[in-house]
């Protein structure tokens, strides 16, 4: 990585190039072979960090094609394409998908594909396996497997650090047990069970720097606050539904109305009709705005055929008029959207 830009030292030059919008860097790796070092160092990304120049990205991955992932640029509204991710599983889904250290995690799940000769599924129900992208050096990777095999569970990041919780081991099966990991040292280590589990999935989001695990169909949320402290039972009243959070608050999706929820107080901030026959699709915060992500349109009592959709709508939260826009379709992705997460890099 030696003389990157003539008259510059390697570090000055670095931090020039780390102001390079991340779209271009495919482009940037074919002027020399010192740049593509460069592109591909650890340091680049650090570098972002420090001169300010770090973007959201919207990660996001669909039924169709398999195990492919894309990344959304909200600011030049286009998508950008990943390698597929190399598990053995075939159309893994029901999995846990976060990002943190500039890396994207996928984690346990399993097959979601289906014999046509027999209406088997095909694989396993559940899985331990985690990998992880480098949008840096453009690859994937597996890392240290979960304690437990788990799919429909609770997953998301607290002070850097992973966690997950509940779920099924097998389609008959829902546990209580959670656990943290640390992306630096890439270990696994066990954390207090949740106090309760149900048959049905649950889904984890940050709030207030405290993870809260919801259930389908339950209307407690269980609070993780401290590790050492263990998990408590609150009953918000939250309305059940896709959830988003946007700038610290939360948004949820419910009858055609999107409300602003905080505890027991609602506000409806906009109508969302337009979605009512879309099933599948994923609701996610990126910046100031909430996304509607994919999805299958059908089917009803006159047309009993599925479509499966790769639009993209968008609303600024806060904006001057509630209205939604429509971003960039996928390129690549449509259907049912098995994961979405926001990537900063």
């Amino acid at each position: 990585m030696s003389g990157l830009i003539e008259g510059l030292p390697d570090a000055v030059a670095l931090r020039c190039i780390a102001r390079v919008p991340f779209y271009l860097y495919p482009k940037l790796e074919l002027v020399s072979r010192s740049w593509r070092a460069a592109i591909h160092s650890p340091e680049l990304f650090k570098a972002r960090q420090e001169v300010g120049s770090a973007e959201e990205l919207l990660c996001v991955c669909a039924f169709d094609p398999e195990n492919l992932w894309q990344m959304y640029d909200p600011l030049r509204d286009l998508w950008i394409t990943l390698p597929v991710l190399p598990s053995k599983i075939r159309h893994l889904a029901h999995f846990g998908v976060v990002s943190t250290g500039g890396k994207l995690f996928v984690l346990g799940g399993g097959s979601d594909a289906v014999d046509p000769s027999t209406g088997d599924q095909d694989g396993s129900f559940a899985t331990d396996e985690v990998w992880s992208y480098d949008p840096i050096m453009r690859r994937w990777a597996q890392r240290a497997s979960m304690i437990l095999p788990r799919a429909m569970f609770a997953c998301c990041v607290l002070k850097g650090k992973v966690i997950v919780a509940g779920g099924f081991t097998s389609c008959r099966k829902s546990i209580s047990q959670a656990e943290m990991y640390d992306p630096e040292k890439d270990v696994w280590i066990p954390i207090p069970d949740l106090h309760r589990t149900h048959n049905s999935a649950c889904s984890g989001l940050v709030i207030g720097g405290k993870v809260h695990v919801l259930h389908k169909g339950l209307s407690t949320v269980q609070v993780l606050d401290h590790m050492g402290s263990g998990w408590t039972v609150e009953d918000y009243g939250w309305l059940q539904g896709p959830m988003a959070v946007v700038q610290g608050a939360l948004y949820v999706m419910s009858h055609g109305l999107i409300f602003k929820q905080e505890k027991e107080v609602r506000k409806v901030v906009i109508s969302a009709s337009e979605f009512r026959r879309r099933i599948g699709f994923a609701m996610t915060g990126l910046g100031d705005e909430i996304y509607v992500i994919g999805g299958v349109i059908g089917p009803d009592r006159f047309n009993w055929d599925m479509k499966p959709m790769s639009d993209v709508d968008s609303w600024t939260v806060g904006g001057d008029r509630p209205t939604w826009r429509q971003a960039a379709p996928m390129t690549k992705c449509r259907g049912t959207i098995y994961g979405s997460t926001q990537l900063r890099i």
